[in-house]
C-alpha cells in the first residue's frame, strides 16, 4: 500500500491525527468484524442522484462501502484497528464499468502488433504499417511460417486512399501467415499465406451478409474480408494453451485495472471463449468482473454446457450476463445497414451501396423471440439506421402486447439513431450504449461516407439524457483503445481527429458522461445495487484519479490519468 502523507487543513488533519494515533495502541474488540480502511482527503465524488454530491470520507470493511459521509462519522463507524488513506488532494469515483468492449481479444492483443493510427500507434499509412509489420517479426523473433497478427489498421485515415491489400503483406511477409485486423474487428487483410491457412481463393463465394474484395478485373480476394466472410476465421484464431491463460487472463485484467475499469465486458462470446474464461476463472486468475454475452450463434451450444439458471450470478468475479445478436457491420468499414446509400460506395466498390443486414429480418425476429423466450438480457449490435429499424421491427414483433416490458436490453452502439427512435427506446425501455469515440476517430471518414447531417447526429447522447434515457458509452475495445478519460472528453466536447466539433447539441456535462460510465451501466448489468456509486452496502469497487473530471478545463478532461484502481477493496493497479 503507498505510504500515508496528511495534508488537511489543520483542525482536520489534527482531529484525524488524534484518533489515528490512538489506533495504534488498541485492537479491535469486536472480533466479528474485519479491520476497515477510511479514505479521505480528497473529491470523493458519490455518483448518487442527478448532481454532484460529494462526501468527506468513505469507510470500506471486508470489500464493501461501509460508510459515506460525514468524516466524524466515518471515524466513529470505523471503530480502532482501521487503516487512514489520503487521498493527498485526488479524486475518488466509483470503479468505471465498461459498457462494451471484447474482453476476449484482450488477452491475445498483448501478443499482437498494434497498427492503430497515430496518436494511438504507427499506422499512419501503408508503408508505415509495412515497416512496423517487419520489425514487429524481427524484434519478436518470429519463425517464418508462424502467423503474424496485428489489430487496429483504420482505412479510412489512408492517405490519398491508399488501402493495404495482400500484395503489400505478400511483398512485405512472404514467409509468415499475416492477418491484419480492421479496426471496426468485422474482418482484417490477410496475405496468400493466410488465405491459404483459411482456404479462401477465387473460387470462394461470398456469403450473404459478407465481404471479401476482389482484386480489380479478377475474382482474387485482395486481402479484406469482412462481417459473415470473417466470422469463421475470427472463430478459428489461436487461443492461449493451456499454460499461457492464467497469464494471459491476469495480464488482461490489468489493462482494464490501468483504466480504472472494475467490470470487464465480453461483448460477443463463442464456445470456445467462454470454456476458456471458465478455466481461467476456476484457476483463480480473474483480479476484476468479467460479464460475458455468448453470441446467437453459438447459444444452443452454450446453453447444454452452461444452463441458462447458471447465468446472471458471479462466481470468482464472472458471470454469463446475457445473449449478443449483430445485425449489421460498421460504418467505417462501410458495412453498417442504412435506409440510404453511402456516398462512397461499397468496401468493394459497389454502387448504390447501403451496407446489408448481418441476417435476413426473419431470422433476426426469431432470434430476438428466442432472447425473449429465454428471459436473459439482450444486447444487440445496430450500427445504421436500417439496422436500427430492423431491431424495433424485431422488438414489437417478439414483444407483441407487451413491448413497453423491461426485458433488459442494450443497443450496442446505435451510432446512427434517427431523432425518430428515441422515443421507441424510452417507450420500449431500451438502453442506448453510445459511442462518443467516433466523434474522434472516425467522424470525418462518417462525413465522408454518410454525409454531414448524420455525421453530425452521431451517438445523440444529450437527445436521449433529455428523453429521460440513461445512456452508458463505451469504447468498444479493441476497435478503439481502452482509455476512460478520452472517451468522457469525447462524449463532453466531440471533437474529431481534424480539431471540428461533430454535433455540438448533443454533448453532454462531464457529471453525465460520469453517469453513461458508472450508475448507467450498473442499471444495464442489473447491478444498481452493488455498482455505479459510493453508498452503503455497495462493493468498495473505486478509482482514485489525479484531477477531478468536473474542476478541470473540459478539454483536459482527456489528460486525467488513472492513479489507482480498487476491487472489492483490494487494490488491483496502483500508478507507479
Amino acid at each position: 500500500m503507498r505510504k500515508t502523507r496528511f495534508i488537511l487543513p489543520f483542525a482536520l488533519a489534527a482531529f484525524f491525527f488524534l484518533v489515528a494515533g490512538c489506533r495504534q495502541e488498541n485492537t479491535p474488540t469486536d472480533k466479528d468484524k474485519a479491520p476497515t480502511t477510511v479514505y479521505f482527503g480528497g473529491d470523493i465524488l458519490t455518483m448518487e442522484g442527478d448532481s454532484p454530491q460529494y462526501v468527506e470520507a468513505v469507510v470500506v470493511r471486508d470489500g464493501n462501502i461501509e460508510f459515506a459521509g460525514a468524516s466524524s462519522e466515518a471515524m466513529e463507524v470505523a471503530g480502532p484497528g482501521h487503516k487512514m488513506m489520503n487521498l493527498e488532494g485526488k479524486t475518488m469515483l466509483p470503479g468505471f464499468l465498461d459498457a462494451h468492449s471484447h474482453y476476449i481479444s484482450s488477452l491475445s492483443v498483448a501478443n499482437q502488433l498494434n497498427l492503430y493510427p497515430p496518436p494511438s500507434g504507427p499506422g499512419k499509412d501503408v508503408p508505415s504499417i509495412l515497416e512496423a509489420l517487419k520489425r514487429f517479426k524481427s524484434e519478436n523473433s518470429i519463425p517464418d511460417g508462424v502467423l503474424i497478427q496485428a489489430y487496429g489498421y483504420d482505412d479510412t485515415v489512408m492517405p490519398g486512399g491508399r488501402l493495404l491489400n495482400r500484395d503489400d503483406l505478400d511483398e512485405a511477409l512472404p514467409d509468415n501467415p499475416v492477418l491484419v485486423g480492421h479496426v471496426s474487428m468485422h474482418g482484417a487483410v490477410l496475405n496468400s499465406k493466410a488465405m491459404e491457412h483459411w482456404n479462401i481463393g477465387a473460387d470462394t463465394e461470398t456469403p450473404p451478409g459478407g465481404i471479401i474484395v476482389r482484386k480489380p478485373g479478377t475474382r482474387e480476394p485482395w486481402g479484406l474480408i469482412m462481417e459473415t466472410a470473417f466470422l469463421p476465421i475470427f472463430g478459428s484464431l489461436p487461443q492461449p494453451t493451456s499454460d499461457q491463460e492464467v497469464a494471459w487472463t491476469t495480464a488482461a485484467h490489468r489493462m482494464y485495472a490501468e483504466n480504472g475499469i472494475t467490470t470487464a465486458h465480453e461483448g460477443a462470446t463463442h464456445i470456445q471463449d467462454l470454456l476458456l474464461m471458465d478455466r481461467a476463472t476456476k484457476a483463480g486468475a480473474n483480479l476484476i468482473d468479467v460479464v460475458a454475452y455468448p453470441f446467437i450463434t453459438d447459444l444452443d451450444t452454450i446453453l447444454k454446457r452452461f444452463p441458462v439458471e447458471q447465468w446472471g450470478m458471479y462466481r470468482d468475479h464472472f458471470k454469463i450476463g446475457g445473449v449478443k445478436i449483430t445485425i449489421d457491420g460498421s460504418p467505417q468499414g462501410r458495412t453498417a445497414a442504412f435506409t440510404t446509400p453511402y456516398l462512397t460506395g461499397g468496401p468493394g466498390g459497389e454502387q448504390d451501396w447501403k451496407g446489408e443486414l448481418t441476417f435476413p429480418q426473419e431470422l433476426i425476429n426469431t432470434f430476438v423471440k428466442q432472447v425473449y423466450d429465454l428471459g436473459v438480457p439482450l444486447n444487440l449490435h445496430a450500427n445504421g439506421d436500417a439496422a436500427v429499424d430492423a431491431f424495433l421491427e424485431a422488438h414489437e414483433a417478439a414483444a407483441a402486447g407487451n413491448p413497453s416490458k423491461d426485458r433488459n436490453v442494450t443497443l450496442i452502439h446505435a451510432q446512427f439513431t434517427r431523432k425518430d427512435h428515441l422515443p421507441k427506446y424510452a417507450q420500449y425501455k431500451i438502453t442506448p450504449s453510445f459511442y462518443t469515440l467516433h466523434t474522434y476517430y472516425f467522424s470525418d471518414a462518417h462525413i465522408a461516407n454518410r454525409g454531414r447531417e448524420q455525421a453530425e447526429y452521431l451517438s445523440p447522447m444529450r437527445d436521449a439524457i433529455d428523453l429521460g434515457i440513461k445512456p452508458t458509452n463505451h469504447t468498444d475495445f479493441v476497435v478503439a483503445p481502452l482509455d476512460q478519460p478520452f472517451m468522457l472528453w469525447s462524449a463532453v466536447n466531440r471533437v474529431s481527429r481534424s480539431g471540428e466539433v461533430i454535433g455540438a447539441d448533443q454533448r453532454v456535462s462531464p457529471y453525465e458522461g460520469l453517469q453513461a460510465m458508472t450508475i448507467n451501466v450498473a442499471h444495464q448489468y442489473q447491478e444498481e445495487d452493488l455498482k455505479g456509486s459510493i453508498a452503503a452496502g455497495k462493493l468498495a469497487d473505486l478509482v482514485i484519479l489525479d484531477k477531478n473530471p468536473l474542476k478541470v478545463d473540459p478539454d483536459a478532461i482527456k489528460d486525467i490519468q488513472v492513479v489507482e484502481t480498487i476491487k472489492e477493496g483490494e487494490t488491483v493497479f496502483i500508478k507507479k
